[in-house]
């Protein structure tokens, strides 16, 4: 949905975002987040939904619900309350190490939200996402921006309203010359590409076509 809602295998990284609440800041980002992967699902329904750093308390998964067959959500901590929701269904853990072994053609809605700049292995991540997204299915990722990067960090580091240990466990910053080379990399084809530029130009948005 937002913010960094990612959760991968870090030094810096101690729990699943969202785990110790969630600032205003936080819950603005959230909020523009999903209305992006609203758009960008459109009319969907009976969504078998993968979402790559789901966050504890699985935000999106739950917006998203009514319009879900099943829903697979990835962190490395998932909220009590948050399981026992009807549809969803999660895997606690770092994304590289349980991605690989997810069936291929098993998604209409993959969604990598605010995840991709903490991985240390991106493209081995999205090429699995390739394989694992259904032929018209539609795979989603937000990054935050370079231009972004000295506002999260002045947000984090000096203002204490986004989480100082997201922003130290950022590996990358993406513009579309960076973004768009890694998708093609990893076998989507260019024609199936959507980026642009969202959050005030702090993060850019891509809708990958499987």
């Amino acid at each position: 949905m937002s913010g960094p809602i990612a959760t991968v295998d870090s030094l810096t990284r101690s729990g699943a975002y969202g785990e110790s609440g969630m600032t205003v800041v936080d819950r603005f980002g959230v909020y523009l987040s999903l209305r992006a992967v609203l758009k960008a699902i459109g009319q969907r329904n009976e969504i078998d939904l993968l979402d790559l750093g789901c966050g504890y308390q699985a935000k999106l998964m739950r917006a998203l619900q009514p319009r879900l067959k099943s829903g697979l959500g990835i962190d490395l901590r998932i909220s009590d309350e948050a399981k026992r929701l009807d549809r969803l269904s999660f895997r606690e853990g770092t994304i590289e190490g349980i991605v690989g072994e997810l069936p291929e053609n098993s998604r209409d809605v993959v969604a990598m939200l605010s995840v991709l700049e903490h991985l240390s292995e991106p493209l081995s991540v999205l090429r699995d996402l390739k394989r694992i997204i259904r032929p018209g299915g539609v795979v989603l990722i937000n990054v935050p921006t370079w231009l972004g990067k000295p506002f999260l960090e002045f947000s984090a580091f000096r203002l204490g309203t986004s989480p100082a240990e997201e922003m130290n466990d950022h590996k990358m910053y993406y513009d579309k010359r960076d973004l768009w080379p890694l998708l093609v990399r990893a076998g989507f084809r260019p024609s199936d590409l959507r980026l642009r530029y969202h959050k005030f130009g702090l993060n850019l948005f891509a809708t990958v076509r499987g």
